[in-house]
């Protein structure tokens, strides 16, 4: 059962089809507290759900609205994500509060409300991400402990699971060159918003520990390896 809490912060998405589903996390310390901010209209901020750690779930906006939860952001070309997107937030202290693992019953509650809202909107399995894939440069969350695999054996999302490491030149913050563009290139084909200029700078760097922070969160080092490569190659193979 979805209970319902109506925030006063969204705006009409003026005729734009929902494709994308973003999870967030809360990075406070109640749920309550959580909804509190999402529904001040001083904050400027909200989210369509929340899911609480025990698997409650309110509403605070209409599917039908554009809430506001990405931010400056960009997926696969689009840098208008708010109003293209589904956003939910999942309780947990995040980062900033001592972050902890995501309960199962939390897990379970969120797979199911995205397989309703992934049914309902027609989202495409590559459009199921995080905050920090979207908005790389500014955000972490959901972070290394959401189970992504948990979700895509389900049906929400994808997760390379028979990926196979290749072989070929690490790549590493300072490089330049046609590398790097090529990296730059891949990654940018399956979605970050990444400008293409041969330069493996800060941009770059913060991109590789976001897709490693979804794909491969056992090592949050910012280089391109030969795993690395061949879990983005796996996921490429798959759209």
């Amino acid at each position: 059962m979805i209970s319902q809490i109506a925030s006063p912060n969204f705006e009409s998405r003026q005729g734009q089809a929902v494709d994308t589903l973003i999870f967030h996390y809360t990075d406070m310390l109640t749920t309550d507290a959580a909804i509190a901010r999402m529904c001040d209209p001083e904050a400027k901020v909200s989210a369509h759900y929340v899911v609480s750690e025990t698997g409650e779930v309110t509403q605070l906006v209409a599917e039908v609205a554009r809430a506001w939860h990405a931010g400056e952001s960009h997926w696969r070309g689009s840098n208008n994500i708010n109003a293209r997107s589904i956003g939910i937030e999942i309780a947990n202290p995040g980062h900033s509060n001592g972050y902890v693992p995501f309960p199962k019953v939390q897990m379970m509650a969120v797979r199911d409300l995205s397989l309703e809202i992934i049914a309902r909107q027609h989202i495409p399995a590559r459009n199921v991400v995080g905050h920090s894939d979207v908005a790389f440069l500014r955000k972490i969350d959901p972070g290394e402990l959401f189970d992504w695999p948990f979700l895509a054996k389900a049906g929400v999302g994808m997760f390379p699971f028979d990926a196979r490491a290749t072989t070929g030149r690490e790549l590493h913050p300072g490089d330049t060159g046609l590398p790097v563009t090529r990296l730059q290139t891949a990654l940018s084909n399956w979605g970050y918003g990444l400008k293409l200029d041969g330069d493996y700078g800060i941009k770059t760097q913060q991109c590789v520990m976001a897709f490693q922070r979804h794909y491969r969160p056992e090592k949050l080092d910012g280089i391109w390896d030969n795993e690395c490569a061949g879990l983005l190659s796996a996921l490429l193979r798959e759209v």
